[in-house]
């Protein structure tokens, strides 16, 4: 297994590497997994970083599910947790890179749970945050990647929600925004300080409240929250959290159409993706391609292998 540094880590809602200029990054590609296109996927899709192109893995999830969440150490392992195949699921699949296989943990999440999200301090720890058992949840479960060990972290979430997202500034700190709880949707933003595993609520929050949003970052730089639900609109918009500060701006460029409960990777210092979704018409297959160096979108020519929602990213952006 090899080793990072703190300089070198990266992470999303994925776990990716960041150029630091003396380095050569070898760019890998990311996942999506799972999700709802009229039944449950158990399937995973990749895309290739280096051509933008999509292949299929042969290893699948253990049991077809949606609403499940994703996150990397990125050059060793994707996972993606919990969801719904009938009923909540509290198991936890690996995909060890590069040979895409898929294991599955003995650890678990403290409870069956979907509507939950994911993001990683890659080289170090993952984060499982909030969801719903029958009732929203807002504790955050950690897995330790040296081992595949599960604590659940003293700090939770400001408010018990379900159909949040989460990204990460490897290193540094993870970001969970968005949801909804019992007070109605929520456009707060909690960061989670990856030295102590403390929680803080940011002054910055979502342009507007909503649900069924995705997490992607550019770590080092700034992390992405893109589409959503607000009970009334699908959201094509996407914010931005710089990270020096944690101020939030919203970019020009947008989704290509408002759709809710997508996924998000990236590979970092590079660009970011935002796949699938749902407008409560149609199921999404398209990815959208957010390039970091001037924040523009593109559509990929690639698309997932069915429309679907409430599906799972996480990105493996490769080792030296």
């Amino acid at each position: 297994m090899t080793r990072f540094d703190s300089r070198r880590r990266v992470s999303t809602y994925t776990s990716v590497w960041m150029p630091t200029g003396d380095e050569t990054v070898n760019p890998v590609a990311g996942y999506f997994g799972g999700g709802y296109d009229g039944s449950a996927i158990s399937g995973i899709d990749k895309i290739s970083f280096t051509d933008d192109t999509k292949s299929t893995l042969s290893a699948t999830l253990t049991s077809a599910r949606y609403r499940l969440a994703g996150m990397a150490n990125s050059g060793v392992a994707g996972y993606f947790g919990g969801g719904n195949d009938g009923s909540h699921l509290s198991g936890i699949d690996k995909i060890t890179f590069p040979a895409d296989t898929k294991s599955t943990l003995s650890a678990t999440l403290t409870s069956a749970r979907s509507l939950l999200a994911g993001m990683a301090n890659s080289g170090t720890a993952g984060y499982f945050g909030g969801g719903t058992d029958g009732a929203n949840i807002s504790g955050i479960d950690k897995i330790t990647f040296s081992a595949d060990t599960k604590s659940t972290l003293s700090a939770t979430l400001t408010t018990a929600r379900n159909q949040l997202a989460g990204m990460a500034n490897s290193g540094t700190a993870g970001y969970f925004g968005g949801g909804v709880g019992s007070a109605g949707n929520i456009s707060g933003i909690d960061k989670i300080t990856f030295a102590d595993d403390s929680k803080s609520t940011l002054s910055a929050t979502l342009t507007s409240a909503r649900y069924g949003l995705a997490g992607m970052a550019n770590s080092a730089v700034a992390g992405y929250f893109g589409g959503g639900h607000d009970n009334i609109n699908y959201f094509s918009g996407i914010d931005k959290i710089t990270f020096s500060a944690d101020t939030k701006s919203t970019l020009s460029a947008t989704l290509t159409s408002g759709r809710y409960h997508l996924a998000g990777m990236a590979n970092s210092g590079t660009a970011g993706y935002f796949g699938g979704g749902f407008d409560d018409t149609t199921r999404f297959s398209g990815i959208d391609k957010i390039t970091f160096s001037a924040d523009t979108k593109s559509t990929l020519s690639a698309t997932l292998s069915s429309g679907r929602y409430v599906l799972a990213g996480f990105a493996d952006s490769g080792t030296l």
